[in-house]
């Protein structure tokens, strides 16, 4: 039997991490854990909470209330896809809408949230055969990961990709709004202090402005096959 791996898949913002490794996690029969939505969660838990606004951020509540969050990924075969709860409930929609994605960078930049998801993250992972996207997952999350990729696209093509998935699930949104959305997301998480975004040394790079996922496929079955000696 094929030993199972821990493959990180890391880069910018709506580059097509989830995608990407959604379609690595159907391959290998592996699970996919989608960190940013854990983030997400994170971000709504504060909204919804009132520790996070526009105009304010209590890093304080936020902190002390690591301890009262859960996080989990259930499949759904409907979908076919794997969605998350936060505390036993399902928000797979609510934290994809433009406000969460607006704040999410801010909470992400948190010490607390951060070690609290890293935790969470590592006893997801303990089990292997899982494929994991993010921004740190190579370099701290799991930096014995057995294959690191590092993804990155431009940002207009990166904005397009966001509004047509946005205008797709009937979301109002403005492309402008949602270009200056991720250009600001590239900036806070490139330059936070804690768990910067940040290529891995050994990690492969993959720019995909302009390949299809079967394109990315073949890309990757070729590194796949090289790990496994095949």
């Amino acid at each position: 039997m094929t030993r199972k791996l821990i493959i990180a898949v890391d880069g910018y913002s709506s580059c097509g991490k989830s995608t990407f490794a959604k379609a690595i996690a159907r391959e290998l029969n592996y699970i996919y854990i989608d960190s940013g939505a854990m983030y997400r969660a994170v971000t709504l838990f504060c909204i919804r909470n009132g520790y996070i606004s526009k105009s304010v951020v209590k890093d304080k509540e936020i902190s002390e209330s690591m301890s009262e969050i859960y996080i989990r990924f259930r499949f759904n075969p409907d979908i076919n896809q794997y969605e998350t709860y936060l505390n036993g409930e399902n928000v797979e929609t609510e934290i994809r809408q433009v406000e969460v994605s607006a704040m999410v960078s801010i909470i992400s930049k948190i010490r607390e949230v951060r070690e609290r998801l890293v935790e969470m993250q590592r006893e997801i992972g303990m089990m292997k055969g899982i494929v994991m996207d993010g921004r740190d997952i190579g370099t701290v999350v799991f930096p014995d990961a057995d294959i690191k990729i590092f993804m990155i696209a431009s940002e207009e093509i990166r904005a397009e990709r966001r509004y047509k998935e946005l205008k797709g699930k009937g979301i109002d949104v403005e492309f402008q709004d949602v270009l200056d959305n991720i250009a600001e997301r590239d900036k806070i998480d490139s330059g936070r202090e804690i768990s910067p975004l940040k290529k891995a040394d050994d990690a492969f790079m993959l720019d995909n402005s302009h390949m299809t996922v079967s394109e990315q496929m073949e890309w990757f079955r070729e590194i796949l096959n090289n790990k496994l000696g095949k």
